[in-house]
């Protein structure tokens, strides 16, 4: 059987429709304070039979740093999808990061090799990437050097992604898939589907940065094509197109009918702004909407190159103007 964790985040929600597409039952752990039915919302973007499909999933109630849940959450398990994460940009969240993304990813790996599994597929990201002064483009082939001016999140992921490698050198086959900005359908206050929402609630800003963006859809399809191929203990970037947020935000407006951000938020106004949202969140004690970090990052200008993929295996990726129109369809049928 396979076990998806993360099975009620973005990724893990899309991951197990289709994987019930051509499996009896998929096993999912979640947490006590998960939404499920948001996982039927997602079905219900795919087919209008959703409980045929959502009551093959087996539920169980673990979280990755309770030991016993999840040994019995591998239970006749062959096979692992792990998502889950914690995802945060507030400094504040970094310990949990590590205790969620690290030591949670250690026991998941740690059970794999307990239980003999067959392989197990780890769903990262571009963040862990880092550029070759050599190079005009990012792909798998460098890694960092330090960890200045990384994010909390950076950090934990590419510490889990260490500990998936260290499954490799135990006799587990792995593969790890590195996703830029994931979109998709769902999930609408949280995430990179808050880039939908707040467009179509009329966020005004924008800014020039640029980054690799792909679909949902590939991304599942492409870690259940990795897990069943003969490739193991590789990773890949999994990118479809590479535009500015400018460019994304206003096509989902486009595609939503309202109108464009007309605020260029330039890097000396980026760094104003992350400064008194610090302070506003420092008074009031409040998460801050906007750190150092993703300031900052929300203006690089960063090429992604997704061409290992291409290079391995038949992969034909969705265009990220046909992913908003998808996308921002769903959003309004809400």
């Amino acid at each position: 059987m396979i076990l998806v964790t993360g099975g009620t985040g973005l990724v893990g929600s899309h991951l197990l429709y289709h994987l019930l597409l051509k499996n009896d039952f998929v096993k999912a752990i979640h947490q006590n304070t998960s939404d499920l039915l948001t996982v039927k919302k997602v079905f219900a973007y795919y087919t209008s039979n959703v409980d045929e499909h959502y009551n093959r999933i087996v539920w169980v109630e673990a979280g990755l740093t309770n030991i016993p849940e999840l040994k019995m959450a591998f239970k006749d398990i062959t096979y692992v999808y792990h998502c889950a994460a914690f995802v945060s940009f507030d400094p504040k969240d970094y310990k949990k990061m590590r205790r969620i993304n690290i030591d949670g990813t250690t026991n998941i790996v740690n059970l794999c090799i307990l239980n003999s599994i067959k392989k197990l597929c780890f769903a990262s990201s571009i963040a862990t990437l880092e550029k070759d002064l050599n190079k005009d483009y990012i792909d798998e082939s460098e890694n960092w050097d330090n960890t200045k001016d990384k994010s909390g999140y950076a950090i934990t992921k590419y510490g889990a992604e260490k500990e998936v490698w260290r499954a490799s050198q135990e006799g587990v086959d792995m593969v790890i898939v590195n996703p830029g900005v994931i979109l998709g359908s769902g999930y609408w206050n949280k995430g990179s589907s808050t880039l939908f929402s707040k467009v179509k609630n009329g966020f005004p800003f924008y800014t020039e940065g640029v980054t690799g963006f792909v679909d949902v859809i590939d991304v599942v399809m492409i870690m259940q094509k990795l897990m069943l191929s003969e490739i193991k203990n590789e990773r890949f970037v999994l990118v479809s197109e590479n535009i500015s947020f400018k460019e994304l935000f206003f096509q989902i407006a486009d595609a939503l009918n309202v109108k464009h951000p007309t605020i260029r938020v330039s890097k000396l106004l980026s760094e104003i702004i992350w400064r008194l949202d610090n302070v506003k969140s420092t008074i009031f004690r409040s998460s801050p909407m906007i750190t150092k970090i993703s300031s900052r990052s929300s203006q690089l200008k960063r090429i992604y190159s997704a061409e290992k993929i291409k290079s391995v295996m038949d992969v034909q990726f969705i265009k990220i103007d046909k992913t908003i129109l998808r996308v921002c369809k769903d959003l309004i049928s809400e």
